[in-house]
């Protein structure tokens, strides 16, 4: 760090250029931010089935469409 003594005037400073080094700054920690977001939902430990996969099984389990009464009576308003 240099020390400007009385007789040496300390460089002016540009605003603009302040101003850009700060939104540099919170550009960077915002992309930072939202690639670690990605990280984390991407790679979850212990989670190995893909979405197909488990819909597959939730299929093959016969948790899939069921005519209930709650569905009978919507067919019946339905045809009125």
């Amino acid at each position: 760090m240099k020390f400007f003594g009385p007789k040496e005037a300390a460089p002016a400073i540009d605003p603009s250029s302040a101003r850009l080094d700060r939104r540099g700054l919170l550009v960077g920690a915002g992309v930072t931010g939202a690639a670690a977001l990605a990280v984390a939902a991407l790679y979850r430990p212990g989670v190995t089935a893909s979405p197909a996969a488990a819909a597959k099984t939730a299929h093959d389990a016969g948790d899939g469409y069921r005519e209930t009464q709650h569905v009978l009576r919507y067919y019946e308003t339905a045809r009125a």
